[in-house]
């Protein structure tokens, strides 16, 4: 999911004291003046590793966040069982050494962009101790935070929030485990009840196995950059990993550093206004295929797509149905800016022409619209970029000599298809109706995604669909974040997950659900 968000030099303490300001500091700011965090519990305890587990969630960022706060709140509420043989036995496997949302795309300033009413719990339980205002009231910023009178905090602000919410299920998070495979487990017959899901441990390198009846996917995308830009080079990064990693390649703050931002939605132009802020004396460049900076639709009803109850709606229509809707929605989320940053953009370029005239090539600060990375070339520590006009009238390539290549072009949402390579054998074979459409070059009706050729199909519940009698009922895979395509744009964002995850929950623990 692309960072939403707004950073305005108004709004940021940048370098103005001469210190880079990271996602670090940022975190640091909240975390400090609250003081040390006390031990926090929830209601879902360790399992031991040779137990089988209930459920095993591969990854722990938000939306496996959101599931263990649905699990919570059923045991709370007595919907599960607590502390007794049958209470839910849950483990999150996450790669990375602590809680982490976005953090390379924390900058000063930067604001969310979707009300905190849509945080992990409050469209599904008010009452529940995870919503964002009972975080405010335990950390003593309630009354001060309505003083705002906005429903849209600080990204540092949320992101401290969700670290918080993590902080009450330790006991059932391995960090630092990254999912290597999940495979049947072991068994003379079919049908498959376990899955074997096997981690690797990112500091030692020791693999450990475990067992669990559900598998839920939640890994989040994948940077994606541009096959035209050179690959594992140092000074080509993604917008992931601005925060990280830009204030140690470019440490001196009064450089004349050139920088090269490719990208048309809204990191990008987040990106491409703060490094003008950071480096006074830098020049920069905006190279976006899009002719011009497009604001996000905000709109009510066109909103209304990122309802929970929208879902349902999508899900009931036919594939080229969904397709045409979601690309005509695409506007909400993909491309686009938001419209504060854009008419602040406009300002800049406007007093580069009123003070240096209508010449752009001589502005430090430029927009390259109609525009694409043609090829790239390696020179030391620079870059040099063929930037190519996509107007057919103009021939003439520019040529563009950086020292860091920042690319704010997506994510990729396919890790979990190589982890489920070991269980292609239970998935359906593809249909010859799709095949022969697939072949004739229409659109695929039932599937895109496949593993070793067969197709991975969802429900309505986020379950992947295996071929009958191939897995036990009460057992299965399931999928967060990768069904755009059937369940809509929310699926890769934090609009619907409070909902989500407490449908999820109740699919997976159906059979240990008390009225």
């Amino acid at each position: 999911m692309a960072p939403h968000s707004l950073a305005d030099d108004s709004l940021s303490p940048g370098l103005s004291n001469g210190h880079s300001y990271s996602a670090q500091d940022a975190v640091r700011a909240y975390t400090n003046t609250n003081g040390p965090r006390r031990k926090n519990m929830s209601h879902l305890r360790h399992t031991p590793s040779d137990e089988v587990h209930d459920l095993i969630c591969v990854g722990f960022g938000p939306a496996s966040l959101a599931i263990a706060v649905a699990l919570h709140d059923a045991v709370e509420a007595g919907k599960l069982p607590r502390d007794t043989p049958t209470a839910p036995k849950v483990l999150f496997l996450e790669k990375q050494a602590q809680f982490a949302w976005h953090a390379g795309m924390l900058l000063p300033g930067a604001k969310m962009q979707i009300s905190f009413i849509k945080d992990m719990a409050t469209l599904r339980d008010p009452t529940s101790k995870f919503t964002f205002l009972n975080y405010l009231h335990q950390n003593n910023r309630l009354v001060e935070f309505t003083n705002l009178s906005t429903f849209l905090p600080a990204r540092v602000e949320y992101d401290d929030y969700l670290r918080w919410c993590s902080s009450f299920f330790d006991d059932v998070v391995q960090y630092s485990s990254e999912v290597v495979s999940v495979s049947p487990g072991k068994t003379t017959s079919e049908p498959v009840s376990n899955f074997t899901v096997t981690s690797r441990n990112a500091k030692s390198g020791a693999v450990t196995t475990y067992q669990a009846k559900n598998v839920l996917f939640a890994v989040g995308g994948q940077p994606s950059i541009p096959k035209s830009l050179p690959s594992n080079h140092p000074r080509v990064i993604h917008s992931s990993q601005y925060a990280h990693l830009v204030p140690k390649l470019l440490s001196q703050r009064d450089a004349p550093y050139r920088v090269a931002v490719v990208g048309a939605g809204q990191s990008a132009a987040e990106i491409f206004n703060n490094i003008q802020t950071l480096y006074p004396n830098s020049r920069t460049a905006l190279v976006m295929r899009s002719e011009f900076l497009k604001p996000s639709d905000d709109s009510p009803f066109v909103n209304s797509i990122f309802n929970p109850s929208y879902v349902d709606e999508i899900f009931s229509r036919s594939t080229e149905n969904r397709r045409s809707l979601l690309g005509d929605a695409r506007s909400t989320n993909y491309g686009v800016v938001r419209l504060e940053l854009i008419e602040h953009l406009y300002e800049r370029m406007y007093e580069q022409h009123r003070e240096l005239g209508s010449d752009s090539t001589k502005w430090p600060h430029r927009i390259l619209g109609s525009s694409d990375i043609a090829g790239s070339e390696v020179q030391d520590d620079r870059i040099r970029l063929t930037v190519r006009s996509l107007n057919k009238q103009d021939d003439n390539d520019e040529i563009l000599d950086v020292d860091l290549v920042i690319a704010a072009t997506g994510y990729q949402r396919q890790a979990h298809l190589a982890m489920m390579e070991d269980v292609a054998d239970l998935l359906p074979e593809g249909s010859q109706s799709d095949e022969a459409a697939a072949c004739n070059g229409l659109p695929r009706k039932t599937y895109d995604a496949t593993v070793k050729g067969r197709p991975v199909k969802v429900s309505r519940d986020y379950s992947v669909q295996f071929a009958p009698g191939k897995v036990a009922s009460g057992s299965g895979i399931w999928l967060q974040g990768c069904c755009e395509g059937t369940h809509g744009l929310s699926d890769t964002l934090l609009s619907i997950l409070a909902v989500r995850s407490q449908e999820v929950v109740d699919s997976i623990f159906e059979g240990k659900m008390q009225n």
